[in-house]
């Protein structure tokens, strides 16, 4: 789709210099302020490759082992920054390597420009060497995409992708640039977008319908809050912080939202969803106001949609017109970036004190540690769980570290134990829930935050997933803390097999190679540990290790997350054990 209105800044620009397609892409990540990309290069992007040869100075370039990796990579680093991430690869192969990354940006609403080679104009439908349709592929997991077989297109045609990629709700943008557009010579100039005609990404306010906001909330007996990443998106954080100690009203997480609210709030009462919280799951089918901000209904925050919330009334801050009764009926809408709709909001509502409701939640809580968290986090038993890492991670960063998690167990015990004091410290892939993307996130991590600690927690299975990407880390020298907690088997379909089928454990038990072998082949510093007595000295050496260092843990091999709610059962039917 050829976006044909727009309107575009002045960038202060030298007078117009004929240059190569492929000297104009380059020039155009500069007047957007790109300072890091992530790629592979190949014969259809070479010309993009050997003008970057020439700017090595002022774009830092890094070569990622597979294009998956620099698809992660470039999430990583958007997430942490709030920048747009870069990712190029070449053409054919290239391209579909990136696809795994481009959907999970899509789904978690991460901006990232991808930028792929494609083979000459004239060869395009020919099936040419290396050629795929990767505008067709990428379509439904892109904001927009668009083929340049025009040189002089580049300027506005990347302009647009930065734009559409960072304005309203962010996701990903692919543009594709046959060679011989590269090739071909322009006359430079370069105007940044501010708006294009046909696309609205920030939707008008009703003030009346924030006006009946403010109204259901002051009135509201037991109110809850829901929050989402659309409040770290919408740098709302303070706002959210405000709004709750101003109303008293407990406020849960999803997973993407994790780190809005610093952990340690008083009023921060845990994450919701299939491996919530006992406490926010149990009573989301209590409360009588359920306050969305800035996040979609998940399946995997509401279970059975029959039973969710019903005697509630919904009250949904959202920016996205798709995303209002889409999976619950909202009985407020109120569209807008949440930094505008909660500012409103705010001058209506009136100082509350919740604090009877609020003990419900303690009360709940209490039972959750008692059954549950307590043996996470001070196991008796011989084998280490995966909690008393994080709470020693904890320990030891004083909640100040960056975490990067895989997709698994793992996954959900770090986003239920870390403890973050920050924003944007929670970096994970949510949507779609890829395997393989904390080591390559991790690096984009670092990157874009080097004053800080970025750890990567990844299960056995996902590590090797994109395993490779240790040989960017030992090119690169970036000092990324990595933490593998091996139990030997894909841990969450493991549990699914335990739990739902009878223990067959059919292809879930991994059979693994001597990961501090692999770590040591690429001169990353390691350390392994079984025991309980050596975790704190571990974790302390690893946290203060100059450059990055490989920690592999063995766990309980047969160790499952809970609490849980079955597939399809209500968010009130969780259970403990």
């Amino acid at each position: 789709m050829k976006v044909k209105t727009a309107s575009f800044e002045e960038i202060a620009t030298p007078e117009s210099a004929t240059v190569s397609g492929a000297e104009a892409i380059i020039k155009c990540l500069l007047k957007e302020g790109v300072d890091t990309i992530y790629g592979y290069p190949g014969g259809a992007i070479m010309p993009v490759y050997d003008e970057l040869y020439k700017y090595q100075d002022k774009i830092h370039h890094v070569l990622t082992r597979h294009e998956q990796g620099a698809a992660h990579a470039a999430q990583g680093y958007a997430r942490v920054t709030g920048k747009v991430g870069v990712a190029v690869a070449t053409s054919g192969p290239g391209a579909t390597n990136l696809i795994t990354g481009i959907a999970d940006a899509h789904i978690d609403s991460t901006p990232v420009v991808f930028i792929t080679g494609q083979v000459g104009s004239t060869l395009l439908g020919s099936d040419a060497f290396q050629e795929i349709d990767v505008v067709g592929i990428s379509t439904p997991i892109t904001k927009w995409n668009y083929q340049v077989t025009d040189a002089s297109e580049i300027p506005e045609v990347l302009a647009k992708a930065f734009y559409i990629a960072r304005s309203g709700r962010p996701g990903p943008v692919l543009i594709d640039i046959t060679k011989d557009a590269q090739f071909a010579p322009l006359e430079f100039s370069y105007k940044k977008c501010s708006g294009i005609r046909s696309y609205k990404p920030v939707p008008e306010i009703n003030l009346l319908q924030v006006e009946r906001a403010a109204e259901a909330i002051n009135n509201a007996k037991k109110p809850m809050i829901v929050f989402g990443q659309g409040v770290i998106l919408g740098k709302a954080e303070e706002l959210l912080k405000k709004l709750v100690e101003k109303t008293g009203i407990p406020a849960a997480w999803t997973i993407l939202g994790l780190s809005a609210l610093p952990t340690g709030h008083p009023l921060n009462v845990g994450m919701v969803g299939m491996h919530g919280n006992y406490a926010p799951n149990m009573l989301t089918n209590e409360c009588d106001v359920l306050i969305a901000i800035g996040m979609r209904f998940d399946d995997r925050v509401t279970g059975n949609l029959e039973t969710y919330a019903k005697q509630a009334k919904v009250i949904h801050f959202e920016i996205d017109p798709a995303e209002i009764n889409k999976n619950v009926t909202a009985d407020i809408p109120v569209l807008g970036n949440v930094n505008q709709t909660l500012n409103l909001v705010m001058e209506l509502l009136q100082p509350n004190d919740h604090s009877e409701w609020h003990q419900k939640f303690k009360e709940l809580y209490a039972i959750e540690y008692d059954k549950l968290i307590q043996h996470h986090l001070t196991s008796k038993n011989p084998e280490l769980t995966m909690g008393e890492v994080i709470d020693e991670i904890n320990t030891c960063s004083d909640g100040n570290a960056i975490i990067v998690s895989d997709v698994g167990q793992h996954q959900m015990v770090a986003c239920r134990y870390a403890k973050f004091k920050t924003s944007r410290s929670n970096v994970t892939s949510g949507g779609l829930g890829t395997m393989g993307f904390a080591l390559p996130a991790a690096i984009g991590a670092k990157m874009g935050k080097p004053d800080r600690d970025v750890v990567a927690i990844i299960g056995d299975g996902g590590f090797q997933m994109n395993i490779q990407e240790l040989g960017t880390i030992f090119q690169t020298k970036v000092p990324v803390k990595i933490v593998v907690l091996n139990n030997s088997f894909l841990g969450m379909v493991r549990q699914w097999q335990q739990m739902f089928f009878e223990r067959r454990y059919a292809s879930t038990e991994m059979i693994n190679p001597d990961f501090i072998a692999i770590a040591k082949g690429y001169h990353i510093q390691s350390r392994h540990v079984a025991k309980r007595s050596q975790l704190k000295d571990a974790v302390k050496e690893m946290m203060e290790a100059e450059g990055s260092y490989f920690l592999e843990v063995s766990v309980e091999q047969e160790e499952n997350v809970f609490p849980m709610i079955p597939t399809g059962a209500s968010v009130s039917e969780i259970r403990l054990e």
